[in-house]
């Protein structure tokens, strides 16, 4: 059984070794003519060639050529469109299509039509649902996420739990004084923030030069050139 499985396996190769042989002899002729027949819709040279090279092993040459000879021979048509031609199988040798096998193919197209756009849009809802799970973690990860959050939780705990058990809180008194030394500090800021501001107004009315070159010449840093402000009271 074994070696008549390899004999028809040899003769199948055989067959299509020479295939592409005769192909080749007739300059794939026979191959683009059963090609177009078989399609039975317009190609250019370039098409045919790119169709058909792969598997027969035609050149482009070989391909205009022998479809030039198919109609000269008047098995193939061919029209011209500017500067390109487009080839077609002659339609004499097809039966007439009657109205209703017509419109029984509109039908069958349009049914067609309308699963591939059902499929189409089955095929991105999968894909979306593919991106969502390869970007969801993946069990392993989530047990490991899940037993890092778990510690960090627990040190939380044991955080907030020192700060509740410590004896150096500080009181409401002492939290209102630092608060108000603090917006004394701000308006004195301010304050002396403006005056100096005024001062070098007064000195820059006469001074020939920029207030940068001024400030470089003097030697003063502002609160802008330290990237600081001053904090609202």
């Amino acid at each position: 059984m074994h070696d008549l499985c390899a004999k028809l396996s040899w003769e199948r190769t055989e067959e299509t070794e020479d295939e592409k042989e005769m192909s080749k002899k007739d300059n794939g002729a026979a191959v683009i003519l059963a090609y177009l027949n078989a399609k039975n819709r317009p190609y250019s040279a370039q098409d045919v060639f790119c169709n058909l090279q792969k598997q027969h092993g035609l050149g482009k040459t070989a391909v205009v050529k022998a479809m030039e000879l198919l109609v000269l021979e008047g098995k193939i048509k061919e029209k011209t469109y500017g500067k390109q031609k487009i080839y077609f199988a002659d339609q004499a040798q097809f039966k007439d299509v009657s109205d209703a096998d017509l419109k029984a193919m509109d039908c069958r197209i349009s049914a067609l039509n309308e699963e591939v756009q059902a499929l189409s849009q089955s095929c991105r809802q999968l894909d979306a649902e593919l991106k969502e799970l390869n970007s969801s973690l993946t069990t392993e990860e989530m047990m490991s996420e899940m037993g890092r959050l778990k510690e960090e939780c627990s040190s939380s705990r044991e955080r907030l739990k020192n700060i509740k058990s410590a004896s150096n809180h500080v009181t409401p008194e002492e939290k209102e004084k630092v608060v108000k030394e603090h917006n004394i500090y701000v308006r004195e800021w301010r304050k002396r923030k403006r005056l100096a501001s005024d001062m070098m107004d007064t000195i820059l009315e006469g001074y020939p030069k920029s207030k940068k070159e001024f400030l470089e010449e003097v030697g003063v840093e502002t609160d802008e050139d330290c990237k600081v402000v001053v904090p609202t009271v």
